[in-house]
């Protein structure tokens, strides 16, 4: 069976030692010695001057919009994984979507500006697939209508754009560490910010709000890494040039074979390539159906991602149509894409993609 992933897992004898170092403490969550080891080696490697890590991408969204005091709504893009609207609602602020781009599936960032309202609090814009917004352009818009700025950045791990780090923009960037992930810590995430005084406040709203032994003064979350999670994550970060190295030639060989006979999103040209995900573009529904069909006879199982668009969703108010983004998201499919998938295999997958077209 090839699935559209698979969670690598790295040097076994390694991650045991730092089990057995868990083991001769007993600190295995609040704050413990891995955890700070990682988020030091983390900053230090994506090129970023504050990190705080979380148990996952989701909840750093949420903590985000806590810090910030992000209220009432926050301009999104419906082309993304259901946790970037989700935590919104969830936090009873209501998204608004802005349509995406539909060459390079991000949030169209010329149309932004005529969904603000005085009720606007922030724009929540996704590097979907790793491929860069056009930051310069948004936190213009922000710093014109005074609002904030939180990427979702699940996908943008080790992404730079013009030589600098991609996390480093907005006023917060979150991480998703899921165990699908380029980089993983088995569930986990992170959240990233220039603002020394912001990390504070992050740090006591994911302990349940509490900033010390006499004071809880926010409503906060137990949103915590625990130590077993960040020994994966530094074994992760030993092997990840390796495993951008596998990842890369699984993309090439792809890109090579569809090119010129499908529609590929277009990258940032600004922005570093993390190989991420490889996604296709089909002429239509019936067709991607035909090829997702062929594909599964065969024990090989991309993903339509992301399907549905988030605007069709049942709990989202107010009602929106966004069309691009529906058109797209009925079209996409995500190709099998991780650092063991041997040549052989991918020469099936192209070959029943091509014979299906």
């Amino acid at each position: 069976m090839i699935n559209v992933t698979k969670t690598y897992l790295p040097n076994k004898k390694k991650y045991i030692q730092y089990v057995e170092k868990i083991y001769k403490n007993g600190w295995v969550t609040n704050n413990g010695p891995l955890v700070q080891e990682l988020e030091q080696r983390l900053a230090d490697y994506l090129g970023v001057e504050n990190l705080v890590l979380v148990a996952n991408g989701t909840l750093a969204l949420e903590v985000a919009y806590r810090a910030l005091e992000i209220k009432n709504f926050a301009i999104t893009t419906p082309f993304s994984f259901v946790a970037t609207t989700s935590s919104l609602v969830a936090n009873n602020i209501h998204p608004i979507f802005v349509d995406i781009n539909e060459k390079t599936f991000t949030i169209n960032e010329e149309t932004i500006e005529k969904y603000i309202t005085k009720h606007t609090s922030a724009i929540v814009p996704v590097h979907v697939f790793g491929n860069a917004c056009n930051v310069e352009k948004i936190d213009e818009i922000a710093k014109k209508h005074n609002l904030k700025v939180i990427y979702d950045g699940a996908h943008a791990f080790g992404v730079k754009y013009k030589n600098t780090s991609l996390l480093n923009y907005g006023d917060i960037t979150t991480l998703s560490f899921h165990a699908t992930k380029l980089f993983h810590t088995i569930e986990g995430g992170a959240l990233i910010t220039k603002d020394k005084d912001l990390v504070q406040k992050i740090r006591y709203l994911i302990n349940f709000g509490i900033k010390n032994k006499e004071e809880i003064p926010e409503l906060g979350v137990n949103a915590k890494m625990n130590e077993f999670e960040a020994a994966m994550g530094l074994c992760m970060l030993d092997e990840i040039d390796l495993i951008l190295e596998k990842r890369e030639e699984v993309w090439n060989r792809y890109y090579k074979a569809f090119k010129d006979i499908l529609q590929l999103q277009a990258r940032n040209k600004n922005a570093t390539n993390n190989f991420s995900y490889f996604p296709v573009v089909f002429e239509s529904e019936e067709q991607l159906k035909k090829v997702e069909k062929a594909l599964n006879e065969s024990d090989i199982f991309p993903r339509r991602y992301f399907y549905p668009s988030l605007d069709t969703l049942s709990y989202i108010e107010p009602k929106q149509f966004m069309p691009l983004s529906r058109d797209i998201s009925t079209r996409i499919l995500c190709l099998p894409l991780y650092p063991e998938l041997d040549k052989n295999n991918q020469e099936k997958i192209i070959k029943i993609v091509k014979e299906n077209l």
